[in-house]
Order: C-alpha cells, then sequence, then structure tokens
C-alpha cells in the first residue's frame, strides 16, 4: 500500500511542506519503512526513529484517532451490524457521509490546539502531517 498506493499519490502534490507522522507498530518502524520515509520525508518525519522524536498515540498530532475514528465507531456500530456484509454496509455509508465541513472543522480544532502548545512550548510545530 504505501509503495502502491501512497507514495505514488503523493507524487502528486508538492511534499516540500508535508511532515509525515508514524506511529509506533512494529510494522510501521521496520527499517525498510524508516528508510522508505526517510527518502520521501527527509527530516520532517516524526517517529519513534525518526529524526523527530514524538510519543505514540500522543493527542497533540493525531486528530484521527481522538475524533474520526471514534466518531466513525460509534456510528458503524449504532445498529449492531451482524454480518460482515452489514458491518461494511455500514462503514462504506458512514464514511461517504463525512462532509468536508466536518473534517475542516476537525482540521481547525486540532490547529488551534497545535496553537496553544506551540505557544506554551515556545517550539515549532509542523502544518501539515500525514498519520500511519
Amino acid at each position: 500500500m504505501i509503495t502502491n498506493f501512497f507514495i505514488p499519490e503523493l507524487n502528486n502534490h508538492d511534499v516540500q511542506e508535508l511532515w509525515f507522522q508514524q506511529d509506533g507498530a512494529p510494522c510501521h518502524t521496520a527499517h525498510a519503512t524508516i528508510d522508505l520515509f526517510k527518502d520521501t520525508f527527509g527530516d520532517r518525519q516524526i517517529s519513534r526513529f525518526g529524526p523527530v522524536n514524538w510519543p505514540p498515540r500522543s493527542c497533540d498530532l493525531t486528530p484521527l484517532d481522538y475524533f474520526l475514528w471514534g466518531y466513525v465507531k460509534s456510528l458503524v456500530y449504532a445498529d449492531k451490524p451482524e454480518t460482515l456484509d452489514h458491518l461494511e454496509d455500514n462503514i462504506r455509508r458512514v464514511i461517504a457521509d463525512i462532509r468536508p465541513q466536518m473534517l475542516e472543522k476537525v482540521i481547525e480544532n486540532w490547529t488551534s490546539r497545535l496553537d496553544y502548545i506551540q505557544a506554551s512550548r515556545g517550539s515549532h510545530m509542523p502544518e501539515i502531517i500525514f498519520k500511519m
């Protein structure tokens, strides 16, 4: 997925200003994976073994973990799907119903949190981050 989809998709965009945050999952911190992301992001990588160390599961940089997945799961499981087809249908429906305005609000709330953290820590935080 990384080499066949993610990296080619990034090549369609200017990645010079993008940062990548990597979680601590063992498969994500394998040397081959770290080297692949170093080639793509250089020093703009936040990772357990990357140039910028960041604690895993930090709420400062993981709005998808702390909001979006919880939101999606609450709707996907609301009607207690009993079959795999039902679960898959729910996932497709819920994801399709997510509107750009909601994601913009999440990012707005997240960046205001980062501004607060940056001011209180006196550090520079990246503006855009891909997380895996």
